[in-house]
């Protein structure tokens, strides 16, 4: 795989419509555009002078995505995953992040492991920082480096899949987190690319199964206006 394709896990697409698609991901997996959050075609036709085609394209492309709903008059928004769209989602990053880790291991380079490192350094200053921009930062830096591991891996296929899965977790994270913090701990990401630089890629796989176990772990997928008043009670 080429240098470019690793350091940019995902290519981005060169047509107008696919520029405003990647700046609204974007804007959503960093959790400035909310679930539920109204995105009309006028005003976002507006910010980047774009015509409502182009726009209506843009929205279309993150709809199939699963990370934008469009409804019949009541037009585009950020999706708001039900608990078992949210199951299903850590099952999906269960089923395929444990196996990407595992080829990453065997194809790894001194130059990819620099890269990872790097994530990691941006991740531990954003942690530091205070602040949304620097919330928004370490969300940014902590999907990254997932998707970079699946860039080493060397399976396109995966990591377009991936990058949805990344994508809908945070919107999963933002309606269920429980604590607030950032939905990957740093010193398990550190574990994960000291295996992965070492070529064990077992370990790293087993890590990998672990960290995404303590990422659900942290949700919590009963709505609020659903617990008994026995619950609320509880000392």
């Amino acid at each position: 795989m080429s240098t470019p394709t690793r350091t940019e896990p995902i290519p981005r697409t060169g047509t107008r419509a696919g520029e405003i698609r990647d700046q609204l991901h974007d804007a959503i997996v960093d959790r400035r555009l909310t679930p539920g959050t109204k995105l009309v075609e006028d005003e976002i036709g507006a910010t980047f002078s774009a015509s409502r085609t182009v726009v209506r394209a843009a929205l279309q492309a993150l709809a199939f995505d699963g990370i934008v709903t469009l409804e019949p008059n009541r037009g585009a928004s950020v999706s708001k995953p039900s608990p078992e769209v949210a199951r299903q989602v850590f099952d999906a990053r269960r089923m395929i992040e444990p196996g990407l880790a595992l080829a990453a291991a065997a194809r790894i380079t001194a130059a990819d492991v620099a890269m990872l490192e790097q994530h990691l350094a941006t991740e531990a200053e954003a942690i530091a920082a205070r602040g949304p921009s620097a919330r928004r930062a370490e969300i940014h830096a902590s999907g990254e480096l997932h998707l970079s591991i699946a860039a080493i891996a060397g399976n396109e296929i995966l990591s377009r899949f991936l990058r949805e899965l990344v994508a809908r977790s945070s919107l999963v994270i933002a309606l269920y987190g429980r604590s607030g913090a950032s939905s990957c701990a740093r010193d398990e990401h550190g574990r994960i690319v000291a295996a992965l630089a070492s070529g064990n890629g077992r370990a790293a796989a087993e890590l990998m199964r672990h960290h995404i176990d303590h990422i659900e772990a942290d949700l919590d997928y009963q709505p609020a206006g659903e617990a008994s008043i026995r619950d609320l009670l509880k000392l």
